[in-house]
């Protein structure tokens, strides 16, 4: 299932300090439900949109907070210095080349409906999953699921997420 072009999107905080907008669609949108999820979103689920941080267009400077993760390398999140919301994170295995956007920050987040839904696994039993839309117990193998034009996009970043990793020593 590839994701509409619904660019230009915008959204922001509540307060509205900070604002950004998404200056393409993104590469793809992920409704994660594991417990790291749950846990800091205090939600059943997170809904992220991917997008490379140079299509994330940002009004404002926000608060970068390192946060455990799952991994074990954790995730940094951007938050408003004002009001707290959480805007979008930086998992470690990209680092700050790629943004998860919280599609609940957008001004119309009804455009942005999930590409996959992962970690199914631990979802919480009374969530129903729609019809058409694919789940994963875990993770998902990219080339299976990813549009061409978003794996493109992603080989372009490669070079630079790899450089990230290897400064910081991972693999």
């Amino acid at each position: 299932m590839a994701t509409p072009d619904p660019s230009p999107l915008a959204g922001g905080c509540d307060c509205r300090a900070i604002r950004y907008t998404l200056a393409c669609a993104p590469l793809f949108v992920h409704c994660c439900h594991c417990r790291w999820c749950q846990r800091e979103s205090g939600a059943s689920f997170a809904l992220n949109a991917m997008i490379e941080r140079e299509y994330l267009e940002v009004t404002g400077a926000v608060d970068l907070v390192l946060t455990p993760s799952a991994s074990g390398r954790g995730q940094t999140i951007a938050r408003c210095p004002s009001c707290r919301v959480a805007l979008w994170s930086h998992y470690a295995g990209a680092g700050p080349i790629m943004s998860f956007v919280r599609v609940g920050t957008l001004d119309d987040p009804d455009r942005l409906p999930p590409d996959v839904h992962i970690f199914t696994s631990t979802k919480q039993p009374w969530v129903v999953l729609p019809p058409g839309t694919p789940a994963v117990l875990e993770y998902y193998d990219r080339d299976q699921l990813w549009p061409a034009a978003s794996l493109a996009r992603r080989e372009r970043v490669r070079p630079l997420i790899e450089a990230y990793q290897a400064g910081l020593g991972q693999p």
